[in-house]
């Protein structure tokens, strides 16, 4: 499959939100609407969607992503593939497009946070050069989603 990428759309909310779900990433502590909301407020054009033809004179959102630079770092965040979609390809060509859009900006170190025990994906982002940092990561919640 050759991805289309595009910035998402408010359209798109609904079926973001299934595909987190489908993919294992939805938490009830953190509500994807209000994610989705903030960070349409912060940096949307590095909020990405990947689409493929669904076969009704229309297509689908078969991939997800967000990344963010603060001028020190950049992130990416609820990157998502299709589950049938997986091993094609897309996620690698996502973290392409990820790097190439956060180079631009001339952000010189990319993170991504895994859950703990997600060995598969550790495992895609090995393949794609990523390492531990030993670092710990460290979160307080600021606003709560319930």
């Amino acid at each position: 499959m050759t991805p289309v990428f595009r910035p998402f759309r408010h359209d798109d909310t609904e079926a973001v939100v299934a595909l987190w779900d489908a993919c294992g990433l939805l938490r009830p502590w953190n509500d994807p609407r209000r994610d989705i909301a903030r960070k349409v407020a912060e940096q949307p054009e590095l909020f990405l969607v990947a689409e493929q033809p669904d076969g009704e004179d229309g297509s689908a959102v078969v991939g997800v992503g967000m990344a963010g630079y603060d001028g020190h770092r950049g992130w990416v965040n609820y990157l998502a593939v299709r589950p049938d979609l997986q091993g094609s390809g897309l996620g690698r060509a996502f973290m392409a497009e990820f790097e190439r859009l956060l180079t631009e900006r001339g952000c010189p170190k990319v993170n991504v946070q895994v859950r703990e025990g997600n060995e598969q994906v550790l495992g895609f982002y090995a393949s794609l050069g990523y390492a531990p940092d030993r670092a710990v990561s460290l979160g307080k919640r600021l606003i709560a989603d319930d």
